[in-house]
């Protein structure tokens, strides 16, 4: 009876243990949840796999220099359910995509919406993504494509 209880308490403290990298994994401390960045690009890559889907693209900034820039979605199976599928993007489509950018300024962003050449718009499948407390507006795109990021009051 004793040896039972010890290896039940070792199974629950072990799978507390891995518990603990699962939940640091989905943190946000790396986006800036104040702002949102919209911008026009190329896609380059689409890529659907677990834990989470990547977008791939390229925007064309002010200097007439290519960034490459690199969008965080959901899992399929989330992204099943906001609307998108495997074929949602092809390489050489024109998107306007909208992200919170990360906080070191770095070409990476989590996906908050993607609007489709044919003008359809898809969430990022982590639900809805709210925008702060006290904004106004929403995101602006310039007309030759650089990103423009605004920034939010914080709450």
């Amino acid at each position: 009876m004793k040896n039972g209880l010890e290896k039940m308490f070792a199974a629950v403290v072990g799978l507390l243990l891995l518990s603990v990298p699962m939940i640091a994994h989905h943190g946000g401390a790396a986006f800036d949840t104040a702002k949102r960045t919209t911008m026009k690009g190329t896609v380059v890559d689409w890529l659907w796999a677990n834990p989470h889907c990547i977008l791939r693209f390229d925007v064309t900034n002010d200097k007439g220099e290519v960034e490459h820039w690199l969008a965080e979605t959901s899992n399929p199976p989330d992204m099943i359910n906001a609307g998108w599928n495997k074929q949602s993007l092809k390489p050489g489509d024109q998107v306007s995509v909208t992200l919170i950018p990360v906080k070191n300024g770095r070409p990476i962003g989590r996906l908050a919406e993607v609007v489709l050449p044919n003008g359809q718009k898809l969430g990022s499948g982590f639900g809805p993504v709210p925008v702060p407390a006290g904004a106004q507006g929403g995101t602006s795109t310039g007309s030759t494509g650089e990103p423009k990021s605004e920034s939010y009051p914080k709450p």
